[in-house]
């Protein structure tokens, strides 16, 4: 004899049809969650393609307008700005020159677009000849390692040039103990108060940026394991994002992000203020090889992605696949 069964709620009852899943979907993608890297080198004349991220290439300059101008008219309003030097010194000097390549790419964006968030990556590693995020200190057991506090002062001056080139954001990646309080200090002394502040709150020191490396033409060999977080640290990770909270944070951030919805999910539960995840280079990438193969639907994939960092607990998503799914939205 068959029992039957009838439960008393059918969850399938409001899957039926793709007009009622819309109506009760939880999350959703829209371009006003995306921020678009973009990488511009210095002395080129023609965008350089990036062998590990296809479809990902270093622009030239002259082409930042036309760049910023086509990701506005999709829908794309924040841009997330990496400078690929070629003065390059121990200490990043170029980032706090007026005329220096990170200043030009502000005006430049500013220009081409007045209603885009123009946001510049603070930091170091592009423009150093050893690629570390800041100064270094010789020394420590594991080789070169960096100078906390003479990196904040030089953040500092870094942020101010940014201030005074039209930035609409300052995002401070170096995992600088104290950075954004610094940050924060310099700009209100110089009348930037109204600058809101994205730190790089919870960075891992992650295999996940290989690609990267490519992309900014970087020197850089060892570890930065003294300074961005170890991967097997949730509370330690919950910590720094506290703390950057505490000293002004207006965006937190974690980097990487599929390896780390557990760390998304703790700090949207114990902090108020917006959150974005940059979906990095080795995400990317391990996206596109799997849709080179033909063992993936690419579209699908990065949509369910993203829907991963929105139930997690984000507001806003770095990702390279932003155009890409700007188009797919639109379509």
């Amino acid at each position: 004899m068959t029992a039957t069964i009838t439960p008393e709620f059918r969850f399938r009852r409001l899957r039926r049809t793709s007009v009622l899943r819309d109506l009760v979907r939880q999350h959703r993608i829209t371009t006003d969650d995306l921020i678009l890297p973009l990488f511009i080198e210095e002395d080129i004349t023609e965008p350089v393609p990036i062998s590990s991220m296809p479809g990902v290439v270093r622009y030239p300059e002259s082409q930042l307008t036309e760049v910023v101008q086509r990701a506005w008219n999709k829908g794309i309003k924040a841009v997330l700005l990496f400078g690929v030097s070629t003065h390059k010194d121990n200490v990043g000097s170029d980032t706090w020159d007026d005329n220096g390549l990170m200043a030009r790419c502000i005006r430049t964006a500013k220009a081409a677009q007045p209603e885009m968030v123009v946001i510049s990556d603070n930091c170091f590693c592009e423009y150093t000849d050893h690629g570390h995020c800041g100064v270094l200190c010789e020394g420590s057991h594991e080789g070169m390692d960096v100078d906390n506090d003479p990196t904040l002062a030089n953040l500092q001056k870094q942020a101010l040039v940014a201030a005074r080139a039209g930035v609409d954001m300052i995002a401070p990646s170096t995992m600088i103990d104290g950075m954004v309080a610094a940050i924060r200090q310099a700009l209100d002394e110089e009348g930037y108060n109204h600058l809101p502040i994205m730190s790089y709150s919870t960075k891992f020191a992650s295999a996940f940026y290989g690609p990267f490396r490519d992309a900014v033409d970087s020197t850089f060999k060892g570890t930065r394991s003294t300074y961005q977080m170890d991967p097997a640290n949730a509370r330690e990770a919950l910590a720094e994002s506290v703390l950057d909270e505490l000293e002004g944070a207006d965006i937190l951030m974690v980097k990487p992000g599929l390896a780390y919805l557990d760390v998304i999910a703790s700090i949207r539960a114990n902090c108020d203020r917006p959150l974005a995840v940059y979906h990095v280079s080795g995400e990317y990438a391990m996206i596109k090889a799997g849709a080179a193969a033909g063992v993936i639907d690419e579209e699908a994939i990065v949509m369910e992605t993203m829907l991963a960092f929105k139930r997690a607990g984000c507001d806003l998503i770095i990702t390279y696949f932003a155009e890409q799914i700007a188009d797919w939205l639109n379509a």
